[in-house]
């Protein structure tokens, strides 16, 4: 085939093939995201930290089809005299340590969970209280990098962030003034910043957490409840779109991944990049350059950190 891209004409000064216009409107906005999901969750969700793995890879896959919006749910206000969840054997703190052992060695997302026995989290409003603040006065990914923080605290490594002084650690390692922020949660404008959060629960009709709620332009939507694989939210969001193929973006590398997420679990990578446990180690050697992570391991589940 003969090549003309030499051949340039003089009338019109394009060196090649000319277009049939000589000036071509061409759009290259990203079509209109017009699926909102809701992310109902609680910063002491046991379930929410099993189900990381696949929200993210659904998050970094799917994300350009959907806003997405976290919501605070309330789990936790207090303990009292009453059971708080007869249906799961829950009437006071140390109940709890049992079920979070399970949920962590069933998901791999590990769970100590021996502080609700030693030092138990007495409500799960302070740090929604903090999230939402940060959320206001910052941005929503701020505010999720906080609640991914939190969970790692409470869950892996047995930190009570319920308590005033752990949130404020938390808080200064974002860069941001832990004291004051922690100070503004507490004012009743963070208890209504909260509110806010539970009206909108309310009002999708979300009862339990996780639920994951996507609702389209015409106002219908799908509620999923629980923990479910990766296909299902998949599954969920073709039905709200009304579509029977998504065109998926390619996963971040595993270098970007770590550099935005600062430590991930043997699990969470072996989701994202559908990887057999057996063959983690090799993977991560030949993603990860030497010298820029190390290995640690916490309840029998190995974890990469950025250095």
């Amino acid at each position: 085939m003969k090549n003309n891209n030499m051949i340039c004409d003089l009338e019109t000064g394009v060196c090649g093939v000319a277009g049939e216009e000589e000036m071509e409107v061409i759009d290259f906005n990203q079509p209109k995201k017009s699926i909102n999901l809701y992310y109902v969750t609680d910063p002491i969700c046991s379930h929410c930290w099993a189900i990381e793995p696949t929200l993210r890879r659904f998050k970094e896959q799917y994300g350009h089809y959907f806003n997405f919006h976290t919501v605070m749910g309330g789990l936790l206000e207090k303990w009292h005299d009453g059971p708080i969840d007869p249906a799961n054997g829950i009437y006071k703190p140390a109940d709890v340590a049992g079920h979070w052992r399970e949920v962590g060695e069933y998901s791999r997302m590990p769970i100590d969970g021996s502080l609700m026995i030693d030092n138990p989290v007495q409500s799960s409003y302070p740090p929604s209280r903090v999230f939402k603040v940060i959320q206001k006065n910052h941005t929503d990914a701020l505010a999720y990098d906080y609640l991914r923080r939190a969970r790692e605290e409470l869950f892996a490594f047995n930190q009570n962030i319920s308590d005033k002084s752990v949130l404020i650690e938390m808080v200064n390692k974002l860069g941001l003034d832990g004291k004051a922020l922690v100070n503004e949660a507490e004012q009743p404008s963070g208890q209504q910043l909260l509110n806010e959060d539970f009206g909108l629960a309310r009002s999708l009709g979300a009862r339990g957490f996780p639920t994951i709620i996507m609702i389209n332009e015409e106002n219908k939507g799908v509620k999923i409840v629980g923990g479910r694989s990766f296909e299902y939210y998949v599954d969920g969001l073709k039905q709200v779109l009304n579509v029977e193929e998504l065109q998926p973006t390619q996963q971040p590398s595993l270098s970007n991944l770590l550099e935005k997420e600062k430590l991930l679990f043997s699990k969470e990578i072996e989701v994202m990049y559908d990887v057999e446990q057996s063959d983690i180690e090799a993977f991560v050697e030949t993603e990860l350059t030497p010298g820029t992570y190390e290995t640690k391991e916490v309840l029998g589940e190995i974890y990469f950190v950025r250095k």
